[in-house]
């Protein structure tokens, strides 16, 4: 009896985790689900506060900029529902259109760290945001190299979309940092890396082995993220005299 249940169970399992399994054909779409969610829950608890009915108005930059990183959460589920469906073609088409998207985010994630910071330190007379710019700015380079790796590599599936996952991820320090706790104990690159490890933990149901992206993404952004919370929090004096000219 024992050994009829282990061979059902053993039987099952391949068609959960293996390839062709739940897993590998709904992880995509469950985590850009997972990302809108966490966006949707971090900022609800400031948005209304710091964009709807703020006071004083915020720049009008800063509603193009939500508009537009919004649109990406938008199209990141619209092309991994699109991959479910087997709409690969309609997935290329709209690629073009997330490859410019992407290029407006950049600048715009450059410009609007800049704008934010004069605004919180002239208007609102805040301290250290100059020195803040390290998040947003590194949020940039995170980003925009590993859409661009995507877009390079864009007929090989496997690379792709982990790579569209990873930069994706990438954002979401801005939704974890919305919670105080998570802010004041600097962890909203803790949150990134762990919905980034939901990849890795795929892989190793799916393919038993480790994708070479995040062998070599993970570390490299571990080690990234370190550097711009010690830029943050220690503010050395060069990186404030360099920030503090783009703020005054």
């Amino acid at each position: 009896m024992a050994s009829a249940s282990q061979a059902a169970i053993t039987h099952r399992l391949p068609a959960i985790t293996g390839r062709n399994g739940l897993v590998d054909r709904y992880f995509y779409l469950f985590a850009s689900l997972l990302v809108a969610g966490i966006v949707v829950w971090g900022f609800s608890k400031t948005v209304d506060q710091n964009l709807f009915h703020a006071s004083p108005p915020r720049p009008l930059l800063l509603w193009f900029h939500g508009a537009a990183f919004s649109s990406w959460v938008l199209f990141f589920i619209f092309q991994s529902a699109l991959v479910r469906t087997r709409n690969v073609k309609v997935h290329r088409l709209f690629g073009w259109f997330g490859a410019g998207l992407a290029a407006v985010m950049v600048v715009l994630g450059f410009v609007i760290a800049v704008v934010m910071a004069r605004f919180h330190w002239l208007v609102l007379h805040e301290t250290g945001t100059d020195v803040f710019m390290s998040v947003p700015w590194g949020d940039m380079f995170e980003f925009g190299p590993c859409v661009a790796l995507a877009i390079l590599w864009r007929k090989k599936p496997e690379f792709h979309r982990r790579l569209m996952f990873v930069a994706t991820c990438c954002l979401l320090d801005a939704a974890f940092g919305r919670n105080d706790y998570i802010f004041n104990h600097d962890l909203y690159y803790a949150g990134v890396d762990a919905v980034i490890l939901l990849g890795v933990v795929r892989d190793l149901m799916v393919n038993r082995s480790v994708h070479v992206v995040y062998r070599v993404a993970l570390p490299v952004l571990i080690v990234w993220q370190a550097l711009l919370i010690y830029l943050y929090r220690g503010a050395p004096a060069w990186w404030h005299t360099l920030t503090s000219r783009f703020v005054a």
